[in-house]
């Protein structure tokens, strides 16, 4: 951990893609094509960023339960902390159909779908690099700190990516925002340079994508495959099949020669794209309705689902379960688990009676980029860091978790009453 002001947050965690809301009583009898927002999809997303920023507290916190830690890389097992990261894989699967179905229903082609989905994704690498790299960053070599490397770069990113709902936005304003956005991410990016451990000044370090930029390559290699298969179930089952045999014939060491390409180029040895498949699957079968339009159906249907998952998970036990070496019992026991959520949140927010609650955690959901950017506002910078629960010990630190959590919550709240998002 880098301290005080670059913190190493826990690694996999993370958000992802705005998505669709509707609240219908009962799902309809005829396939259907849903554009609006999915309550319980941002629910889901909106509790995952709410965890990740918390767990990522406590890991400042000293003296508290080992199930409040990430399971240690010599050990067998996870705890609730290691399944936040799969969360986000999950639901960014669970936003692909939607997405895509939204985009074509909107009038685009394949090719436009295609070039939004790529765009998506480069964005979120980029965003990844940008984190990674920016406590890296040498005074003396790239004429810029740290600290205000990491303000020019969020003061960027929130001209070209933020986006201004309001009724009559000046267009040409906002064009202008956004080039000059894109004008200071370049510069940062350029004027970038850093000492590598044997001492030899460097370019950005491409070894650590963060987890917005490991989110991008499974967005991208997940997305790309469903607009190949498009709604075909047993092909988009199968694609999950070869998905997790590939991350465990890499876990036992078969694929050795993946470890030696880029890490864009070996999506499978990190078992990402099992756990976004699964998510894209349980779509279909869940809140599209690929199987059946029946909701008590459904829950039939996709418990089973989760309970095959488990299975398969159950079965590749021997090969280890652990989030630091990416086990496919880990990817799978994560994405039977997070089925049963996403059933659980569908029926209650979508289908039953608590679909106009929760609104605080649907709208951090809607703007998940936001809330998770702010927190790295606030690691990224001395003054704002001594906010975090960097330094404390058992419940006071819990405590200054909380606390912490609830700003990040209450800021997002307030900017996205306002109007203001990031989105990619």
């Amino acid at each position: 951990m880098i301290k005080p002001q670059f913190p190493q947050i826990s690694s996999r965690m993370k958000p992802a893609m705005s998505i669709t809301e509707t609240s219908t009583a009962q799902p309809p009898a005829d396939p259907i094509v849903i554009t609006g927002r999915i309550a319980s999809v941002d629910i889901f997303r909106g509790l995952t960023v709410l965890v990740m920023v918390f767990v990522d507290n406590l890991d400042f916190v000293k003296g508290l339960p080992w199930w409040t830690y990430h399971m240690p890389l010599g050990k067998n097992g996870m705890t609730y902390v290691d399944m936040v990261f799969p969360a986000f894989l999950f639901v960014m699967g669970v936003s692909i159909p939607l997405a895509v179905d939204s985009r074509v229903a909107a009038g685009d082609s394949d090719g436009r779908v295609w070039l939004h989905n790529v765009r998506r994704s480069l964005s979120l690498v980029v965003l990844g690099l940008f984190i990674a790299n920016a406590p890296q960053v040498d005074l003396q070599h790239a004429g810029i700190s740290t600290v205000w490397w990491a303000i020019l770069g969020f003061v960027g990113i929130a001209l070209f990516w933020g986006v201004d709902h309001s009724p009559s936005p000046n267009k040409r304003l906002h064009r202008v925002m956004k080039y000059a956005g894109a004008l200071i991410l370049a510069g940062l990016f350029i004027a970038f340079r850093r000492i590598t451990p044997d001492g030899q000044v460097a370019w950005l370090d491409f070894s650590d994508w963060e987890i917005l930029g490991l989110l991008g390559w499974s967005y991208l290699l997940v997305s790309s495959l469903y607009l190949l298969l498009k709604k075909n179930l047993v092909a988009l089952i199968a694609s999950l099949v070869l998905l997790s045999a590939l991350n465990a014939l890499s876990t036992v060491g078969w694929l050795g020669w993946l470890r030696r390409l880029p890490p864009f180029a070996r999506p499978f040895e990190a078992g990402l794209g099992s756990i976004t498949m699964a998510g894209l699957i349980a779509c279909l079968i869940i809140i599209e309705g690929n199987v059946t339009r029946n909701f008590r159906a459904k829950i039939l249907w996709a418990s089973g689902y989760a309970v095959i998952l488990a299975g398969a998970a159950y079965l590749l036990t021997p090969l280890g379960i652990s989030k630091l070496r990416d086990t496919p019992a880990w990817c799978l026991y994560c994405a039977a688990a997070n089925t049963i959520v996403l059933l659980f949140l569908y029926w209650i927010s979508d289908i039953g009676f608590a679909a106009t609650r929760a609104r605080f955690v649907r709208a951090t959901g809607a703007n998940a980029l936001l809330a998770y950017m702010l927190a790295y506002v606030a690691y990224f910078n001395p003054t704002l860091f001594r906010l975090t629960a960097d330094g404390t010990e058992g419940w006071y630190g819990v405590t200054r978790a909380f606390l912490f959590t609830g700003l990040v919550l209450a800021i997002t709240l307030v900017l996205t009453r306002f109007k203001f998002r990031l989105q990619l």
